[in-house]
C-alpha cells in the first residue's frame, strides 16, 4: 500500500495527509515575465505632466461639483426669515409654519365638525383616532421646536409637512368614515 497521497491512485483523507511543501515541477515566471514585457505599453510615470495635470483636473471638477452642489441646495431649502417654496415658513417654534389659506380653511372646518362625528364611532376606533392625532401632535410641537433651532434643516421642513398631512389625513377620514346624519 503506498502511504504516500501525492502518487497517483492515492487519495488525500484529511489535510494531515497532504505535505507541507510541494515543489512545481517547472518554474513558470521566467516566461510569464518576457510576455509581460513584450505585451505591455510603457508604463506612465506618475511623475509626467500629464498625469499631474489630470488629477489636478479632476480634483477641480470635483470641488466644483460640490460647491455647485452647495449653491443648488442653500437655493432650495428656506433661509431663516425667508419663506420657502413651499406651503411652510421658517419662523419661530411658537408660530404656525403653515400660512396656505386653503389648508387653514380646510382644517378649520374638518374641526368643527369633528367632536361630533368622533362621538359617533365605535369606542375602540375613537381611541385609536384620539392616540394618532395625540402622536401627531406631539410630533409636530417637537419638529416645530427642532426648527427653531435649525431653521434651514431641510429634512425637518419635510417631516414637518408630512405631519400636518397625517394630520389632515386623520380628520379627513374620521369626516368621511362616520354617519351623514352626524352634523345634523
Amino acid at each position: 500500500m503506498n502511504s504516500d497521497p501525492t502518487q497517483p491512485g492515492r487519495k488525500a483523507r484529511s489535510l494531515r495527509d497532504l505535505p507541507d511543501a510541494i515543489e512545481p515541477r517547472r518554474d513558470l515566471w521566467p516566461d510569464i515575465a518576457v510576455r509581460l514585457k513584450s505585451e505591455s505599453a510603457p508604463a506612465v510615470s506618475a511623475r509626467t505632466p500629464w498625469v499631474r495635470w489630470q488629477t489636478a483636473s479632476m480634483a477641480a471638477g470635483l470641488a466644483a461639483a460640490v460647491v455647485i452642489g452647495i449653491v443648488i441646495g442653500r437655493g432650495m431649502a428656506p433661509l431663516p426669515g425667508r419663506p420657502g417654496a413651499g406651503a411652510y415658513v421658517t419662523l419661530t417654534p411658537t408660530t404656525s409654519y403653515i400660512h396656505d389659506a386653503r389648508y387653514t380653511r380646510e382644517r378649520a372646518a374638518l374641526l368643527s365638525t369633528f367632536n361630533t362625528r368622533l362621538a359617533t364611532l365605535p369606542p375602540a376606533t375613537r381611541a385609536k383616532v384620539l392616540t394618532s392625532l395625540q402622536t401627531i401632535e406631539h410630533s409636530i410641537k417637537d419638529i416645530q421646536d427642532a426648527l427653531g433651532r435649525d431653521p434651514s434643516n431641510a429634512l425637518l421642513q419635510e417631516l414637518l409637512l408630512d405631519s400636518y398631512q397625517d394630520e389632515m389625513h386623520v380628520l379627513t377620514t374620521v369626516d368621511e368614515s362616520a354617519p351623514a346624519n352626524a352634523t345634523t
